[in-house]
């Protein structure tokens, strides 16, 4: 091989990329995957490529690091723009393409594992990819949540990125983090036979996993307040983004006599709205506004039901601790929580309200309503984290794939 690097004493390396150009769920997904692989068998080193510097505020566990990218931020329309550095979207994404190059070529991971976007955002992983593959020595495998949005939506934005082309030219593998029962993504977007067989369903990622056996002094340490006693609904807006609505919504809805309503901002949430919700908690003993805690399974636990969005974290989180649910799903500008919100509604696992239908006396009414009953999880997978070190170790066991193509060879063939 050549490398520096190689040597037959070398720890097994592993590289995770996120782009986290909208809220944070990319990158608390890999920091799960970093999490599970750390503690199995192999125990390999594990270097994370985060696209937030929010990234730093979640504790990571020994044998994981991380470099965190100058952030992109992505609109309402999906477009893409510099998050905080006052500098263009061309310089930018060639400031953070050089940098994920740089990191890669020097760590030379074994596997390289990129959650969601073949080619980065706006492409910034090409150079990467080309050069790993170049060398001969990474497996490079595309991670994909269980839903990206509409079939038509995928396969035009695909085309138009040329995914499937750099998918063949430098992937090894495709992980579904999801479960075809509920939704079988590679025959939804129509994928074609060849990268059929690269895809491999894990099942979903099931979150009480981040909590370890002594969960009352860790959720101290993640500075999870106490919580009052008594009944607990919990608001959770993922990142805060694009949550204000619902959560201002939650804060003036009639609560069930006896019950604390708990909202989890996120780290995006706009600091006015913020304001005004501490405000309103201010004046109420029975609300409680929470700003980004790095571990909200320490208040899932707790809570009686969950008013939500519908990110693949937020609903996994939900399954996984069997909670009552309402979600109200982001529909702009993708549907993808919304599929995945009917979806699991037509399983029987939680709620759905359309975001058009939120006001206080909708969800006022759904929280006076009893639970209907006891709901089986029996319908959905949620074995992902179980599988993930056999699918690492089938991976490691073979060649890494050596097309001998370029992106450029690809885009050739598929003309």
């Amino acid at each position: 091989m050549g490398s520096k690097h190689h040597n037959m004493q070398r720890k097994c390396r592993i590289a995770l990329y996120s782009h986290d150009t909208m809220g944070l769920g990319h990158v608390r997904r890999n920091l799960l995957l970093a999490q599970t692989l750390v503690r199995s068998q192999l125990e390999p080193a594990v270097l994370m490529i985060a696209g937030a510097r929010e990234a730093g505020r979640f504790a990571f566990p020994p044998g994981v690091d991380c470099v965190t990218l100058p952030a992109l931020r992505k609109d309402t329309p999906g477009g893409y723009a510099s998050r905080h550095l006052d500098v263009s979207l061309e310089e930018l994404s060639a400031l953070r393409s050089r940098i994920i190059r740089a990191t890669l070529d020097e760590f030379e991971p074994d596997v390289l594992i990129v959650d969601n976007v073949p080619r980065g955002a706006v492409r910034e992983l090409d150079p990467a990819l080309a050069s790993l593959r170049a060398r001969g020595h990474t497996r490079c495998v595309l991670g994909l949540r269980d839903i990206l949005d509409e079939p038509e939506v995928v396969r035009w934005e695909w085309q138009r990125a040329a995914n499937e082309e750099a998918i063949r030219a430098y992937y090894d593998a495709i992980w579904v983090y999801g479960d075809p029962a509920v939704y079988p993504l590679a025959q939804a977007y129509h994928f074609p036979r060849d990268l059929v067989a690269m895809t491999r369903y894990l099942g979903y990622l099931n979150q009480t996993a981040r909590i370890g056996p002594d969960a009352d002094s860790d959720a101290e340490r993640s500075g999870v307040p106490a919580l009052p006693p008594g009944r607990i609904i919990l608001c959770l807006v993922g990142g805060g983004q694009d949550g204000a609505r619902l959560a201002e919504t939650f804060a003036e809805a009639d609560l069930p006599d006896g019950a604390t309503g708990v909202i989890l901002t996120g780290a995006f949430m706009p600091s006015d709205v913020h304001e005004r919700l501490k405000r309103r908690a201010a004046g109420s003993p029975h609300l409680l506004v929470l700003p980004f805690v790095n571990e909200p399974g320490f208040l899932l636990r707790r809570a009686e039901r969950v008013v939500a969005m519908g990110g693949y974290n937020t609903v996994t989180e939900v399954l996984s601790y069997r909670k009552h649910a309402l979600i109200v799903p982001r529909v702009e500008p993708r549907l993808e929580q919304f599929v995945r919100a009917e979806r699991l509604r037509d399983l029987g696992l939680l709620d759905v309200l359309h975001p058009d239908l939120l006001h206080p006396s909708t969800l006022s009414a759904w929280l006076r309503r009893d639970p209907a009953g006891a709901r089986s999880h029996d319908h959905v997978d949620l074995n992902g984290l179980q599988r993930l070190p056999r699918y690492l170790d089938e991976l490691l066991a073979s060649d890494p794939v050596n097309s001998g193509w370029t992106i450029d060879d690809a885009l050739a063939l598929a003309l």
